[in-house]
């Protein structure tokens, strides 16, 4: 949980800086992409969130415990662990989102996120505050593979301040680093 807490320090004040900038950027070119009333929400949102995951992280934690004494492999935290783990928390928060979106009772939780009018960096703090209380679930196969529980809680927290830098529409495509990863040489234009 330590590694946990300092993610929590390094990220807000990334996020001080670019939601700052990003705001700075709305106001001076007019796109109308925060107001106090939706940027409060979103954090109040994210408030309760954490509120109720710090309180759910005892069932979850004792949940996906058990499920490692039942695992299948033994891993060593080499580098190739940390790339798997990458991709398997990924993977499966990929299928709990796509679950969010296609059950009934999870979209009535996960709405909420979708619910802003702006779509700017606070809107990743427009948190399914009630998603803590099913997410672990979705993790159960990730210690029954071998990967250490508190690895699994650090790379999920990991993955979401990349999730959230990504909820807005002023970095719209990939820019440059899009062209340059996706188009062909032989399509690119060299000024």
């Amino acid at each position: 949980m330590e590694r946990e807490l300092m993610l929590l320090y390094i990220s807000t004040p990334i996020y001080a800086v670019v939601i700052g900038l990003e705001m700075l950027l709305s106001h001076f070119h007019d796109w109308k992409l925060y107001t106090i009333r939706d940027t409060l929400t979103n954090v109040y949102l994210t408030s309760l969130n954490m509120g109720l995951d710090i309180l759910c992280r005892t069932v979850a934690l004792s949940v996906l415990l058990v499920a490692h004494q039942y695992r299948f492999f033994t891993l060593d935290h080499s580098w190739a662990y940390w790339l798997m783990l990458v991709a398997g928390v990924d993977f499966f928060y990929y299928w709990l989102h796509r679950a969010d979106h296609y059950c009934r009772v999870f979209w009535a939780v996960h709405v909420t996120h979708h619910s802003s009018e702006h779509y700017n960096l606070t809107t990743g703090f427009r948190s399914s505050v009630f998603e803590p209380l099913y997410r672990f679930v979705f993790y159960i196969p990730l210690p029954m593979l071998g990967f250490e529980v508190i690895d699994i809680f650090f790379m999920h927290s990991m993955l979401q301040i990349y999730g959230i830098l990504v909820h807005t529409q002023s970095v719209g495509k990939l820019g440059w680093l899009e062209y340059v990863m996706v188009t062909p040489s032989h399509h690119r234009v060299h000024h």
